[in-house]
């Protein structure tokens, strides 16, 4: 075949038959949005469609990618090769067309999802298109409109994903029906004041574990007597603040609307959660930011303040077990409880307006310990100070500190993965609590010298509790609480294993392997040592015992999710071959590093012949 599309040449030089391109990107170097829209597009279609039906191949130095359904074959240039499947592409996507390859656009290869998908499904998604032309505009304003990074190393990491999820279609895609994204998004590095009304006290809903938390709020502003102060999202504001139960209660004076005003808060990499005042606020957001609309139901409002109670007892233990753990607590929420035609709280204004605050570092973070978000030291591309590559200089004030080897990479992920693992495990089989430890969940706290010595685990939201542990708490709870907050132990399991091995540890271990490509079955083989030495000590569970013999790994069917207009509490799993099998980091370990034959089994020298209709 030939290739007619006169496109620039990727950013690696295409390798000689047998070889996958070895460089990867120049420290600072960022892809295009174009070229960040149609990696993430073929990760999603790698992982969910072409994948699982076994229509893709590694052919001179590019992955050769099928749409089962439509008969499409695509290819691009591999950067790296991976052994769970997830590889690193280099340069444009090209379509093959009568014996031809042409470069495709992202548009294009977009409404070749699209295609795919409807054939797949029998269903039709007319907002598909949208939410990834929504995305690449995010990517695009994000990379020609990056202020400067401030002093602060955390805040930085937190506004540092300008590309978001490398496994979602439109990672980037924000809908709203007003206001400027740009002027509160993470990758503005967007602070503002927040946006406060004065509520008849009556009228306010509150719980509180905390008389401090309560304080905090109370403390951002006066208002006055018989009033309290609701701190709103200004965004949010912009979006509801002209419905007409609130603005009959603005004309009888039972809201009173004090515009922006006090100390200004730093949006995080949630978008709506706001760090400021030694703690972060979380806000309802009626804006759709990649699969959900970011609005705190009423049962997640009750459900923060109810886990944070309720597992006080399993955290601490927790706590005692792995000293160099934490969980951020959400001990209050604060809400608008207007009355309706029917004399109870309206559930629009209830939610809109309703904010669960989450405990800061004050009294979590040890002295001299600086707070990284994992998805930023994990990121494919070096968009902060907090990323891996950084690191593993040695700490920014420092001389740079050689690797040649990857011995000192090695040793850094050792030491994290004991920090991380066990509380995790030890929460799902001695506790029954479901963690979402994601890459956006965690905070990685680091020394002076870059090494990882402290882990943070955040967000209560998707904390989940398994019956058999928890049959008694979850019974004390309205039901209407207690069953979001519900997994079975089979899903709960699911979970576990995506948010942490799939999600999380397998994106950092890539984030390592690109600086050092020769180590990455000694990267997989450190998780499994880890996970083993869990298992010993702690009477190898089935489910751990099944991990370590390799069963397949659940991933997240964002793509599908998406299509399919689910929740995310309803999104299934497809099912990825499992580098964790002993014989498996054998097999791969004997392979000589960057051939074309050193890829996972799933991925072959090339495509099943006559497997899909042309």
């Amino acid at each position: 075949m030939t290739t007619r599309s006169a496109n620039r040449e990727p950013a690696t030089s295409t390798p000689r038959s047998g070889e996958l391109p070895t460089s990867t990107p120049r420290s600072g170097e960022l892809p295009t949005a174009d070229e960040a829209v149609v990696h993430t597009l073929l990760n999603c279609l790698l992982r969910e469609v072409s994948a699982p039906e076994h229509q893709t191949a590694a052919d001179d130095g590019r992955l050769l990618l099928r749409l089962p359904r439509r008969g499409t074959l695509l290819r691009v240039a591999l950067r790296r090769t991976s052994l769970l499947g997830a590889h690193r592409f280099t340069g444009p996507v090209e379509v093959e067309r009568d014996g031809e390859w042409d470069a495709l656009g992202w548009p294009e290869l977009a409404e070749y999802v699209q295609d795919e998908l409807e054939l797949r499904t029998g269903t039709v998604n007319e907002e598909f298109l949208d939410q990834v032309t929504s995305s690449h505009d995010g990517v695009l304003q994000g990379l020609e409109h990056r202020p400067a990074a401030g002093p602060d190393r955390y805040l930085e990491s937190e506004q540092a994903l300008l590309f978001g999820h490398r496994f979602h279609p439109a990672p980037k895609s924000r809908s709203a029906a007003r206001g400027d994204w740009r002027h509160y998004a993470p990758e503005s590095r967007a602070d503002f004041p927040l946006h406060h009304l004065a509520v008849r006290a009556e009228l306010l809903a509150e719980e509180s574990l905390d008389p401090g938390v309560s304080a905090l709020l109370d403390g951002l502003g006066e208002v006055p007597a018989g009033y309290r102060l609701l701190p709103v999202h200004p965004w949010q504001y912009q979006l509801i603040g002209e419905q007409p139960l609130l603005r009959e209660a603005m004309a009888r004076g039972d809201v009173l609307d004090l515009g922006p005003r006090g100390e200004r808060f730093t949006a995080t990499a949630s978008v709506r959660t706001l760090h400021g005042a030694g703690a972060f606020l979380k806000f309802s957001l009626n804006v759709r930011i990649t699969n959900c609309l970011r609005k705190n139901a009423a049962y997640e409002l009750t459900g923060a303040v109810a886990l944070t109670r309720l597992l006080a007892p399993a955290f601490a233990d927790l706590a005692r077990r792995f000293p160099d753990a934490a969980m951020l607590r959400e001990p209050a929420f604060r809400t608008l409880a207007l009355p309706g035609a029917d004399g109870l709280p309206d559930r629009a204004l209830y939610e809109g307006f309703g904010l669960i605050v989450r405990e800061g570092f004050d009294g979590v973070l040890r002295p001299g310990v600086t707070p990284l978000l994992a998805a930023a030291v994990a990121d494919e591309h070096p968009t902060s100070s907090a990323h891996i590559s950084r690191l593993l200089e040695g700490g920014s004030d420092r001389a740079p500190v050689e690797d040649s080897d990857g011995t000192a990479a090695l040793d850094w992920w050792r030491a994290y993965l004991r920090l991380l693992v066990p509380p995790v495990l030890a929460a799902y089989f001695d506790h029954g609590v479901v963690l979402e430890p994601h890459l956006q969940n965690v905070l990685i706290g680091v020394d002076a010298d870059g090494r990882p010595v402290q882990v943070l685990f955040r967000d209560l939201e998707g904390t989940k509790l398994v019956p058999e542990h928890n049959a008694d708490v979850l019974a004390a709870l309205p039901t209407e609480v207690a069953g979001p907050m519900t997994y079975d132990a089979e899903r709960g399991w699911d979970r576990v294993v995506y948010c942490l091995l799939v999600n999380h540890v397998s994106e950092l271990l890539a984030a390592l392997a690109d600086r050092h490509p020769e180590q990455e079955c000694a990267l997989w083989q450190t998780v499994r040592d880890t996970l083993e030495e869990y298992a010993a000590a702690h009477g190898c569970p089935p489910r751990l015992r099944a991990l370590l013999a390799g069963v397949p790994l659940p991933a997240k069917a964002n793509l599908l999710t998406r299509w399919e207009r689910k929740a995310d509490r309803e999104a299934g799993y497809v099912r990825m071959p499992s580098p964790l099998a002993g014989s498996v980091l054998a097999e791969a370990a004997r392979m000589p590093a960057h051939v074309s034959t050193n890829v996972p089994s799933h991925l072959p020298a090339r495509l099943p012949a006559g497997s899909a209709a042309r």
